[in-house]
């Protein structure tokens, strides 16, 4: 079995660092739009409960996606982009850069990186959910895992899916429902 898919069944820990790839690329995202909300809407959202990674995990993430550096460079972003077949890696990694490169130096040290990825909402967890469930019927298989697996330039194999499926599974049908989806996306995770 590569060292890659080991990876992937020993620990719902390892799967989350991946999870919080996506979720850092999404969190960029809302940066870019740039679009501010309004007191009313900050208030109300207020009551939505919200997580703080672990350190330890978004630690792990950034080296990651630095390539174990100590900065995450354009052409990291753009590499990711380019393995999770982003239409436009480059136009993209490039707006990404200038979103979250707070002091403008042209990377992004782990200070910039927590402060995109400093928390975490219901919706963050519900989009994310959205990557993996590409047929839209609300459940996650093992074969669409392995597909982002592959999209994250990961190989791992059905099988190794399928157990990682079968750890987060409560309800025994073979598939991540939402609900199983939070609680492993949480389970490390402080709730703010």
């Amino acid at each position: 079995m590569p060292s890659s898919c080991r990876c992937y069944h020993i620990s719902l820990r390892g799967n989350m660092r991946r999870m919080r790839i996506l979720e850092f690329r999404y969190n960029v995202e809302k940066l870019k739009e740039k679009k501010w909300i309004s007191r009313k809407d900050s208030q109300s959202s207020d009551l939505k409960p919200k997580f703080e990674p672990h350190v330890e995990e978004m630690k792990q993430v950034f080296s990651k996606i630095s390539n174990d550096k100590e900065r995450i460079e354009f052409k990291d972003l753009r590499q990711l982009l380019h393995k999770m077949n982003v239409r436009d890696a480059d136009r993209e990694a490039k707006q990404m850069m200038q979103a979250a490169d707070f002091n403008n130096d042209g990377s992004l040290d782990f200070d910039e990186f927590t402060r995109v990825t400093k928390d975490v909402s219901i919706k963050d967890l519900k989009d994310a959910f959205g990557m993996f469930d590409e047929d839209r019927d609300g459940r996650i298989s093992a074969e669409e895992i392995k597909r982002m697996m592959e999209k994250l330039g990961e190989s791992c194999s059905l099988e190794d899916c399928a157990r990682m499926v079968k750890n987060v599974d409560k309800n025994g049908d073979g598939l991540v429902d939402m609900e199983e989806f939070m609680a492993m996306m949480t389970v490390t995770m402080k709730r703010i």
